[in-house]
């Protein structure tokens, strides 16, 4: 760790001294692009944050958000429900050790959530790598997912939902993004801003060792060559038990009202949370760092403060509840320590007799300055499509990892601990049961890499209304959105450029459908050898229905098929041009975007609609093949060019197996194209013709099955 010299002449400047070694690297971390977004957050106010539903907004450790009340609902008492949204990247520790990295990933979004005073419910895990067919990809795989498996089974939480891209971009640099739900009554909410001089500081949890030292600093820089060994020292290594005894801890602590804010430890450690509370109150802080509970000898100030060990948490307490947060913190078997108090002057730290650490809060936690970079725009793709047969074009594309079964992946998860999970993984979204205020709430989380490869800006837009596409396929409003905003090293122009079209488009889509972005993380720096990932803004996207049923993507055999929004589209992003080369322009969402979901949430509510499945990832193809089943099949006809037909990969579209295809076609009537497909069947088969070249395919349940289930044979 190393301060930046323009950043030590301006620390100088305010302090009227030099820095400390302790409180140069306390700057260096809170300072570093994972902590303070000096390259990012001017972008951020692109976001619309506010709605009447938004109880905390951006700059918590979690989002808090009201759901809507149905008075019908199983308590019939009509009371308030808040739930809490959060999001998060471990990304290059994920690449260094993928197991420990992803598991860490987990432990922290899940501590966030605790923060704000709930009780975790559900997570979702977006993931990114190199190609499938490249071994290290796969190494990174299995770890990653058998790292999330592991924490999240162990603590009980359900891992429900998610995605997973191949792209050759994240080769050398992995994306792991995790987000987390909670749920709390509205007299329970707690936030990280300290309330009151006097209040005793108190540390929860497990012991300090010296993992995890400088990670927010190692998190803001490109991933040398050497990471996987030299960078070791700067992963976490996570404890998911303690981790499940802190959480129910944590239960007791907020229920009985023992806490006035409280704080995750994660980046930068006690250092970085205990400073961030006390500057959100306006506060300072006294600390004493001998009184932090070590778990290595000899362990020096530095250490103490920067040292990213897991499971803990930072408590304001009044010094009347002091002993009873020591005594539940004994009754589960966790460490505890008093390590100081709120105070109206400056963050300050001491160790052994000696003051090394002595700065304004506020100037640690908020005053690094922003950075001004040059961007460029990324070039207009031209029109190259290739020339490839009908059914060599689907069996790409169907058998692609990115459109194939992920039943690998999510089968590791326990998803229905909790029991709260009323529509499984596997699905455009999941839902899940809020029987406290009889919501159904769906989530859908993810982004795509072809898309925002060939245009940021509009891939971006797509990515946003893809998520809501998912939510209202299962008749689910869309109510609030956090994102995770990823991208390379953004010194480079071009990196830049993309990364800034991307949060544009991704926050002029989300304002478009009037979803509020509650909350996020951003991580850039994800450079290596390899080069620069591609932006990837991935969007975690709630939205709730009065109950908890859903229509199934699957088909029934029993009705006619429609396809809402365009058959004919460009193939820019799209899997086919992924698998097969080419090129050409990216599919523009249509901008009545908020009515067309709208109406398709409200569709898929109706008895006469029978299954409902988005859209977009590897297009018509793929969605079909997913919905065909052992029992039930189709027979399509599709209008205009082929490929285009088949492969284009315009988001907000959906197929609806319905017995009133009329009734649909009224209710879209101005505001979506509806096209007769044709009807579904109890074959087990695809049959796909085509109007102009009088070309089809045909393909039975079992054919289909084997080329979607190329991750489980190859990884089984």
């Amino acid at each position: 760790m190393s301060l930046d010299p323009s950043d030590r002449e301006l620390i100088v400047g305010e302090l009227g001294r030099e820095p400390t070694p302790a409180e140069a690297a306390l700057f260096e971390n809170l300072w570093s692009e994972h902590c303070a977004y000096r390259s990012s957050r001017p972008l951020l106010t692109n976001f619309d944050s506010e709605g009447p539903q938004v109880v905390v907004g951006p700059g918590d450790d979690a989002a808090v958000v009201a759901l809507p009340t149905h008075d019908d609902h199983v308590d019939g008492e009509g009371e308030e429900t808040y739930v809490t949204l959060g999001i998060e990247s471990h990304n290059h520790p994920s690449y260094v050790d993928p197991f420990d990295g992803a598991a860490t990933g987990v432990g922290g979004i899940v501590r966030d959530t605790m923060s704000m005073g709930a009780y975790p419910i559900a997570l979702t895990d977006s993931l990114y790598f190199g190609e499938f067919d490249r071994e290290h990809s796969k190494y990174l795989f299995e770890g990653v997912v058998e790292g999330i498996s592991h924490y999240g089974n162990c603590i009980g939480v359900p891992t429900v939902g998610g995605s997973v891209a191949f792209h050759p971009g994240y080769e050398g640099n992995p994306l792991v993004n995790v987000a987390c739900v909670g749920l709390l009554p509205p007299d329970r909410l707690v936030t990280a801003e300290a309330q009151e001089p006097g209040n005793s500081l108190v540390l929860v949890g497990n012991a300090t060792g010296r993992d995890g030292l400088g990670g927010a600093s190692f998190a803001s820089e490109d991933l040398a060559e050497d990471a996987e060994t030299e960078d070791r020292p700067a992963v976490q290594v996570g404890d998911p038990y303690t981790e499940k005894l802190l959480i129910e801890a944590n239960e007791v602590l907020v229920e009985e009202g023992l806490v006035e804010s409280a704080r995750d430890l994660g980046a930068a450690g006690l250092g970085g949370a205990s400073s961030e509370m006390v500057a959100k109150g306006g506060f300072g802080a006294d600390i004493d760092l001998e009184r932090v509970h070590q778990r290595e000898p000899n362990m020096n100030a530095l250490e103490i403060l920067l040292a990213e060990s897991q499971e803990r948490m930072c408590y304001e307490v009044a010094p009347s509840n002091v002993e009873a947060v020591r005594e539940v913190a004994e009754r589960f078997d966790l460490g505890c320590s008093v390590i100081g108090e709120v105070t109206e002057g400056n963050y300050v730290c001491s160790f052994r007799g000696e003051t090394v650490v002595d700065v304004p809060a506020e100037y640690l936690a908020e005053g690094a300055p922003m950075n001004d970079l040059d961007s460029t725009s990324p070039p207009e793709p031209e029109r190259d499509l290739p020339d490839v047969g009908i059914g060599a074009a689907f069996e790409a594309v169907v058998g692609s990892p990115n459109t194939a079964s992920k039943r690998w992946v999510y089968r590791q998860y326990d998803h229905e601990v909790g029991v709260r999970t009323a529509l499984r993984p596997g699905d455009d979204a999941v839902v899940v049961a809020v029987r406290e205020s009889g919501t159904g709430l769906a989530l859908s989380a993810g982004a795509e890499p072809n898309w925002t490869s060939v245009d940021p800006y509009e891939g971006a837009r797509a990515v946003a209304m893809e998520n809501a596409t998912n939510l209202a396929a299962k008749g689910a409003t869309p109510l609030a959105a956090v994102d995770c905003l990823n991208g390379g090293n953004p010194e480079k122009p071009d990196v830049y450029g993309g990364f800034t079209a991307a949060v544009e488009g991704l926050a002029d889509m989300c304002r478009t459908l009037s979803v509020p972005v509650v909350g996020g993380n951003v991580s850039l720096y994800n450079d290596s050898a390899a080069g620069p990932v591609p932006p990837t803004p991935t969007l975690a996207m709630v939205g709730t229905k009065r109950g908890y049923d859903a229509p199934p993507a699957a088909l029934s055999g029993e009705g006619t098929l429609v396809l809402v929004g365009e058959v004919g589209n460009p193939l820019g992003g799209s899997e086919l041009l992924a698998r097969v080369g080419g090129s050409d322009t990216f599919p523009v969402v249509e901008a009545a975007a908020a009515p067309r979901i709208e109406t398709l949430a409200s569709v898929a509510n109706e008895g006469t609609t029978l299954a409902v499945h988005d859209a977009s990832h590897g297009g018509l193809a793929a969605t079909l093949a997913e919905m065909v089943t052992a029992d039930a099949g189709a027979e399509v006809s599709l209008p205009g060019s082929p490929l285009e037909a088949l492969f284009s990969e315009r988001a907000g579209r959906a197929v609806i197996e319905t017995t009133d295809p009329d009734a649909v076609a009224e209710a879209f009537d101005g505001v979506a194209p509806v096209e007769t497909l044709g009807d579904a069947d109890g074959s087990g088969s695809l049959t796909v013709s085509f109007d102009t070249s009088g070309e089809s395919l045909a393909y039975g349940h079992e054919e289909i099955r084997e080329l979607r289930s190329v991750i489980e044979r190859e990884l089984e």
